[in-house]
């Protein structure tokens, strides 16, 4: 079976560097039986990353020498599900917490398409149940900020 010449380099390149750093071969692998398969993989994805820089393979990227987008504002562990649903324009999909924000900012202009008050008290107490429900789950997420309406009130 013959060996891929990239994987052959890195791992001359990982132990070239060990070997510039006065580590012995074979300590290393005899000492920390994982550390030296680390050092191979580590060196063949450096390696990997520095042929495909060569080859032109991350050039005109989209976004190539722009910021980051919302990078130093407040830190929002959610922010990958935020920007997703976003961009893909997705309805339905992510944590309970998120959805019931949005569902909440437009419940106002749906109430006022209802004409009996019957409907009205449906659609609210269906969606206080679900509000409490979200406070009730203990499957991680963005905390439940959202408050039940009030039915008499609306």
């Amino acid at each position: 079976m013959m060996s891929d010449p990239r994987d052959e380099a890195a791992r001359y390149l990982a132990r070239r560097r060990s070997h510039d750093d006065g580590v012995d071969d074979d300590a290393t692998v005899t000492s920390t039986p994982g550390a030296a398969a680390a050092v191979d993989r580590a060196a063949f994805i450096e390696s990997a990353i520095q042929v495909a820089i060569r080859r032109g393979d991350f050039d005109d990227l989209p976004g190539a020498g722009k910021p980051i987008e919302g990078l130093g504002t407040h830190h929002d562990p959610d922010w990958w599900i935020r920007r997703k649903i976003e961009t893909e324009n997705l309805t339905g999909l992510g944590p309970p917490a998120l959805l019931l924000r949005t569902e909440d900012r437009e419940l106002d202009g749906q109430l006022d398409l209802l004409g009996r008050e019957s409907d009205v008290r449906a659609v609210l107490e269906d969606f206080n149940r679900r509000v409490i429900e979200a406070r009730r789950q203990l499957q991680g997420g963005p905390p439940v900020v959202t408050a039940p309406r009030g039915v008499e009130a609306e």
